[in-house]
């Protein structure tokens, strides 16, 4: 029996809100001192941190959001920042637009610094470029749009208080191989970097373990022409894998972020 599934729209209006049950709490903590904010970098006008913005002001940190590709300026230092997210977006990191190249150049902010990092998707491929790797399309031409298994290596089971989920949601045409000096912590069949950490606070996670409900819905019928793509799962598929695989994304994503932020200065 498939799962009811709620209409796209039903959720269109709210895009932080989970169907059906509520996000696992995340670690609470007895400090009380103010926390500093944590950098967003998105790469759309309308798009949001999803699961991941509420997880982090759970946490008890402030969002500074910065759109670079429409004139946002990036940190000269991250001295006030506990840490910094740069995610996805139709864009390759091949491009050759002004931002891609200058936001690229900035990741050596993070990581002189050693602040806490994440690069999801198109922001792991940058900092995988970053660090000396090529980001190229799959040889036979597939994309990975959808749900699809991954595994964790030994590494992974020491970079949270939760198991690595094994199926995770992906939307991307190109990928990379682990960089010099970074730890794999997953692989996958047709991209076999999925995610990797590099020195102690670094992270690229070729995946979005910040969707929810309310953005696959919104990509599977604004990038509906992208699902005709080899190997991209069929719409209907998305929305039912999110019911089956997502709680063990958000449980995983919770403890990880908790622990992620412990890296740095937060």
């Amino acid at each position: 029996m498939r799962p009811w599934l709620p209409a796209p729209s039903t959720f269109a209006t709210f895009p932080d809100i989970e169907p059906c049950r509520p996000e696992p709490p995340v670690p609470a903590s007895r400090d009380e001192r103010p926390r500093k904010p944590v950098l967003i970098v998105l790469h759309q006008e309308h798009s949001t941190p999803g699961r991941i913005g509420r997880l982090l002001r759970l946490l008890g940190h402030d969002l500074d959001i910065r759109r670079p590709r429409f004139g946002d300026p990036l940190p000269e230092t991250l001295e006030q920042h506990a840490g910094a997210v740069v995610f996805g977006g139709p864009m390759s990191a091949n491009d050759p637009d002004a931002f891609i190249k200058a936001e690229i150049d900035w990741l050596d902010v993070p990581l002189k610094e050693s602040v806490p990092l994440i690069g999801i998707c198109l922001g792991a491929q940058m900092l995988a470029m970053k660090l000396g790797q090529p980001v190229v399309f799959h040889p036979a031409a597939r994309v990975e749009m959808g749900y699809y298994r991954v595994v964790p290596t030994s590494a992974a089971a020491a970079v949270a208080a939760a198991p690595f989920p094994t199926w995770v949601y992906h939307w991307h045409s190109e990928g990379f191989q682990l960089p010099h000096g970074a730890d794999c912590l997953a692989v996958g069949e047709d991209f076999a970097c999925q995610a990797f950490a590099y020195g102690d606070a670094a992270f690229g996670l070729q995946f979005h373990p910040e969707v929810t409900y309310a953005m696959i819905c919104r990509w599977t019928v604004r990038g509906a022409a992208r699902l005709a793509l080899p190997n991209a799962a069929p719409p209907h598929s998305h929305k039912e894998d999110w019911f089956l695989h997502d709680a063990v994304v958000a449980r995983w994503t919770g403890a990880f972020l908790a622990a992620w932020l412990r890296r740095g200065r937060a």
